[in-house]
């Protein structure tokens, strides 16, 4: 996994657990997502909210910024599918 990927995906599972968010949130690896340019990527699932250039360090605020209604003002936010 590229860019730190497995780093990310291990700080965002502690952090939901750490959270108490396990039964909203979990992580699923995925191959490239062919956004390279803002990788690493992730996608929050139920919220469809996609995020950019996240760094491990982060994952706990990515998640409070989801949970407060305040993630399209993060530097992260990348994009929400409708």
């Amino acid at each position: 996994m590229k860019k730190d990927a497995e780093e990310i995906t291990q700080s965002f599972r502690k952090h939901i657990k750490d959270m108490n968010l396990g039964d909203a949130y979990h992580t699923v690896r995925t191959r490239c997502m062919g956004v390279c340019n803002d990788a690493p990527v992730a996608m929050v699932s139920p919220d469809s909210i996609w995020l950019k250039s996240i760094s491990p360090t982060q994952c706990d605020l990515v998640l409070r910024q989801i949970q407060l209604g305040e993630i399209k003002n993060s530097e992260n936010f990348l994009h929400q599918m409708d």
